[in-house]
């Protein structure tokens, strides 16, 4: 891998960890077809936390009035509770995810990422989007998340352990089945994403210095990592825009034409 290989790979994951088209699919891919070296699951995780700083940056006011209310620190009694029982589903959604990568993350990364199985995971996850995005209700804002939304969400989350699921787009599939808003959906997706990345970070930490900040891919680390974290601002920043006036029929649509195009390039290479 070299340095040109590194920032595209960092800005395919800021990208597509927060568009609702799967992150780890499109990265298989993209080591499948365009011979770039399988990056180390070390350097995956490296990517990861460059989105999680976009996030923390976008989402820093939420983060800051929650860990306020956590600790005490905000005197306005009802508006903490609210905030401290958000914290808690946000805790507790997480939950699911965990178990899945704990039990079944070497499995996924042995028999899911082979090409056909991300095409069918893609096309599959995209209708189900495109199906609770047309019948969803819509009739529920952020403030209107229940303990069991966020349990039923932390579950579809834990579901992106596959390849071309999305953990963006399973999450926010499942909050619009639920019924809430594509703001709330989003919101409560991208807030959701944060500790299951930092604990796969602190989880890798201690390779990530030694194989990156201290080793021989130190230049690599860093360029994926910026690049992740620049990419992953500017695309959150687009989506939370987008969605005040549009479904996500076009990221469904999306995800369709990817995984024809997969199916297609699969069969001229036989």
């Amino acid at each position: 891998m070299n340095i040109f290989t590194a920032a595209i790979l960092g800005i395919i994951q800021g990208a597509t960890e927060f568009l609702p088209i799967s992150s780890s699919g499109h990265l298989a891919l993209a080591h499948y077809f365009f011979g770039a070296e399988e990056a180390s699951l070390t350097f995956d995780v490296a990517l990861h936390l460059g989105t999680l700083l976009a996030i923390l940056i976008y989402f820093r006011d939420d983060f800051l009035q929650m860990g306020k209310a956590v600790l005490g620190l905000n005197h306005n009694g009802e508006e903490a509770k609210k905030l401290r029982g958000m914290a808690f589903f946000i805790c507790l959604a997480t939950i699911p995810g965990v178990l899945a990568g704990l039990f079944l993350g070497d499995t996924a990364e042995q028999y899911f990422r082979h090409p056909a199985m991300v095409a069918g995971a893609l096309a599959g996850a995209g209708l189900l989007l495109l199906l609770a995005d047309q019948a969803g209700k819509r009739a529920r804002d952020f403030g209107k998340i229940t303990l069991p939304d966020a349990l039923l969400i932390g579950i579809a989350q834990a579901c992106a352990i596959i390849p071309g699921v999305s953990r963006s787009g399973s999450t926010i599939t499942c909050g619009l089945a639920l019924g809430l808003t594509r703001q709330a959906a989003v919101r409560f997706s991208f807030l959701l994403s944060a500790p299951i990345i930092f604990g796969a970070g602190v989880y890798k930490f201690p390779e990530i210095i030694a194989q990156g900040l201290l080793g021989e891919q130190s230049s690599l680390y860093l360029t994926g990592f910026l690049a992740s974290a620049i990419s992953g601002y500017l695309f959150i920043s687009f989506i939370m825009q987008y969605i005040r006036a549009r479904s996500f029929a076009i990221f469904a649509y999306y995800r369709f034409l990817l995984a024809a195009l997969v199916v297609v390039a699969l069969f001229l290479q036989r």
